[in-house]
């Protein structure tokens, strides 16, 4: 399991979320949206995306994407949101247990990579001869103390 940098150990704290049952477009897109912002600003985001008060715009995937109010295309992933919501919050933990500030830390490296695909539990057949596939998700962050 590979970052795709590698900090100061002594500022900062990771969290990895690996093979996510969550779709890999969607996850670029908040991700996208949640980059360099403080982590406390970034869980408020998440739970108005939560709440369905806040849509996340979509830049890259947009095609037959409806348009929301105030963002252009877009939508309310809230899956995606509460998965990356909950590795937020672990790599806030990640901190407190080496003894940084979990209060004062910044995204500054947050990003989605397609998993593998998995076979999924739920039997398929009926005369159909290909298994059913599943997408997942890794999901990388890494959080750094402000410097004042």
């Amino acid at each position: 399991m590979g970052y795709t940098m590698q900090p100061d150990p002594d500022k900062t704290a990771k969290a990895y979320g690996k093979e996510l049952n969550i779709s890999p477009k969607k996850s670029v897109e908040v991700c996208r949206m949640l980059r360099n912002k403080d982590a406390e600003a970034a869980l408020n985001i998440l739970d108005q995306i939560i709440a369905k008060e806040r849509a996340v715009p979509y830049r890259k995937h947009k095609k037959s994407i409806a348009h929301q109010k105030g963002t252009g295309p877009g939508g309310y992933p809230i899956k995606v949101a509460k998965k990356i919501k909950y590795l937020i919050e672990e790599a806030q933990s990640n901190a407190e247990d080496k003894g940084l500030d979990a209060d004062e830390m910044k995204i500054i490296a947050l990003s989605a990579h397609r998993g593998e695909v998995t076979k999924s539990r739920r039997p398929r057949a009926q005369g159909r001869s290909t298994p059913f596939y599943r997408r997942t998700t890794n999901i990388e962050i890494i959080l750094e103390e402000k410097e004042d």
